[in-house]
């Protein structure tokens, strides 16, 4: 079995979350789904912050939030001193979140990439590692 993934999302990413989920487990990976359950209208925090804690905890190394632009399930995750949450809209933003940022939640802006671009990038984030070297001083600078 491989790494066990948290993901969270509001009604905007839920339908792509239900899906990416259903590619991470056909993939092996255990996901923990913190919901929301449907389509009906939430509140983005109340399912970034769970997500976010399990990072923050180490109880999970890796996450993914979605919400319609990606950018408040993001801005919630980082308020946790152990995350670094970067908003990807393509394969090399995805990848270089990873690569040179070691980040460790990917969001995925839902109503601005296609379906099967956002698992395109939830693949290319979970498979690429942190390079360190010249990243590393810099990615130790990023908490205050």
């Amino acid at each position: 079995m491989r790494i066990p993934i948290s993901i969270g999302s509001d009604h905007a990413g839920f339908q792509y979350k239900k899906d990416i989920i259903a590619m991470l487990e056909e993939q092996g990976y255990d996901v923990q789904d913190y919901g929301c359950h449907d389509e009906s209208s939430v509140d983005y925090p109340d399912f970034a912050h769970p997500v976010a804690h399990d990072i923050d905890t180490n109880k999970i190394e890796l996450g993914i939030v979605l919400c319609g632009s990606g950018n408040g399930v993001a801005i919630t995750a980082n308020k946790h001193p152990q995350v670094r949450c970067a908003l990807a809209w393509n394969t090399e933003t995805a990848a270089l979140a990873r690569s040179h940022n070691n980040a460790n939640i990917i969001s995925i802006p839902a109503r601005y990439v296609s379906l099967p671009l956002a698992k395109e990038m939830v693949t290319i984030f979970l498979n690429t590692k942190f390079e360190g070297g010249r990243h590393q001083r810099r990615v130790e600078k990023i908490n205050l």
